[in-house]
């Protein structure tokens, strides 16, 4: 008799199960006093159990009954009185989901929030389960119920709702202008140059615009050297993320303190105020006596950067500071570095694209979890000790209320390499415009594909709604019924996208 290879056994063992649906939602609680603002918290429900209206105005406003002193595993945990027309909290663990929602049922609950310390978890059961509950049934974080506590007391009323996600994303604008504005500046700036040395470079300018003009032409030879250190890079990233994070981060203020002296140098250089120079001394970079108002603009750089440094994981404002440093991080790597020929930007766009699809597509068959290295280290380890976010992304906040903002994505992220290497093509067209002298036709061409490009590339990687039904690949049964006070491992918690 043929034995199945152990691939095919595994994918037929896990499209027979059963399979758990997951949905993110709200919970809006508010003091019965009336004397509080409401507040929504994330919850993750399984909708096979019971649906949870859409609109908030449509769903029912509970009483919350703090039972977290038990796990509703036994009648004995049940109080006198039970749960009538009430949505009580328990803690998760000692028994499976159906019997803790099925006592709450039992009991009259409208509801059940099982507060987990853990990651949550889709509520699973199976076929015959889901048919005798009719109340929805949710994960809560510990944190969270925490905060209700703090907040609003212990007299509190709730409503179970899922909204949908709204079609259009207004972060996801803002992202778009300040990434095609990026590229169209600073393609512009970077040929913009090369004009002023084609028709003053038989002038003699000062040491500081002598430095301003500096650039560095890319040669085979130097991208194939940056890929391979990108790949290195990448790889201790995601094995050693704890202790690399905090100098990515330094490096990055470095760099971007940098790039903002030398995008704001030209206006300031403008200014009349502040030309004397500092007195002679023998100070290092001092002694070339820079004129005041330079010196300012470097301290005052240098403090954006040691502003953001400190505050940067503070949600409300931080990331403004962290795009305008990224901008001009970018718009000055744009402008200094070049890529002297057609041949080098083909090269550089080959090797990226292996370098993406390798650590994107490929690396999931090799990690222990199944996990993309690239989006590991993008978006930080699940079980990163410090928490820390790399910094070299364009992030604005979801501008829309929804559960996917509220529970997974607060942010919508763009990555440097997403305005960089289209960037420097966008240069590259502008300095061969101006090379054969032509009306800037292929700087225009190029700069407006970026945007068409984008936006189809953009477009085909979002995520589905998180209203609609993700499939939660699971590896055993007993992880998808039983309330395991630990998720599965192998990521079998994990959102998978159906």
């Amino acid at each position: 008799m043929a034995v199945r290879p152990a691939p095919l056994r595994l994918w037929l063992f896990l499209h027979l199960l059963p399979q758990v649906y997951c949905e993110y939602g709200m919970v809006h609680v508010l003091s019965e006093k009336g004397s509080s603002k409401g507040k929504d918290y994330c919850i993750l429900f399984n909708s096979q159990w019971a649906h949870l209206p859409h609109d908030l105005g449509k769903a029912s406003l509970l009483q919350l009954q703090d039972q977290t002193s038990s796990v509703l595993c036994s009648p004995s945990d049940v109080p006198h009185g039970g749960f009538n027309n009430q949505i009580p909290m328990v803690m998760r663990g000692n028994c499976t989901f159906y019997e803790k929602v099925r006592l709450a049922q039992i009991n009259g609950a409208r509801g059940l929030l099982i507060v987990s310390r853990e990651r949550l978890v889709p509520p699973g059961g199976n076929r015959s389960q889901y048919e005798e509950i009719d109340i929805p049934v949710a994960l809560l974080s510990y944190t969270d119920m925490l905060d209700i506590g703090k907040s609003f007391g212990s007299s509190v009323k709730g409503a179970m709702y899922a909204p949908n996600e709204p079609v259009l994303d207004y972060n996801m604008v803002i992202i778009f202008v300040m990434a095609v504005g990026t590229v169209a500046i600073g393609g512009y700036w970077a040929g913009s140059r090369d004009v002023k040395k084609r028709y003053m470079k038989h002038k003699r300018d000062d040491g500081a615009e002598k430095h301003d003009d500096e650039t560095v032409d890319v040669t085979p030879i130097m991208i194939c050297v940056f890929v391979v250190m990108c790949c290195s890079m990448l790889v201790l990233l995601y094995f050693f993320y704890d202790h690399l994070v905090y100098l990515i981060i330094g490096i990055f203020c470095l760099a971007a303190s940098i790039g903002l002296y030398s995008c704001l140098s030209p206006f300031v250089r403008r200014f009349p105020l502040g030309k004397c120079r500092i007195p002679d001394n023998n100070l290092p970079y001092f002694h070339k006596r820079p004129q005041v108002r330079m010196l300012l603009l470097a301290v005052f750089c240098i403090s954006v950067s040691v502003v953001w440094g400190i505050f940067r994981n503070e949600d409300q404002w931080a990331w403004v500071l962290q795009d305008a440093l990224g901008i001009a991080f970018c718009l000055y790597m744009l402008k200094t570095i070049r890529l002297p020929t057609f041949k080098g930007c083909t090269l550089l766009l080959l090797v990226l694209f292996v370098y993406d699809v390798f650590f994107v597509f490929i690396t999931p068959f090799l990690t222990k979890t199944g996990e993309s290295i690239m989006v590991e280290v993008a978006a930080g380890p699940s079980d990163s000790a410090t928490h820390e976010k790399l910094p070299m992304v364009l992030k604005v906040p979801r501008l829309n209320s929804s559960p996917l903002a509220l529970c997974d994505r607060p942010f919508s992220l763009l990555g440097f390499g997403d305005i960089l290497v289209p960037g420097l093509l966008v240069a590259y067209c502008h300095r061969f415009d101006i090379q054969v002298q032509s009306s800037r036709v292929y700087f225009v061409a190029c700069t407006i594909e970026r945007p068409t490009s984008a936006s189809c590339g953009d477009s085909s990687c979002q995520l589905p709604s998180a209203s609609q039904r993700q499939h939660c690949a699971s590896l055993s049964a007993r992880h998808r019924a039983n309330d395991q006070p630990h998720p599965p491992r192998e990521g079998a918690a994990r959102l998978r996208l159906s």
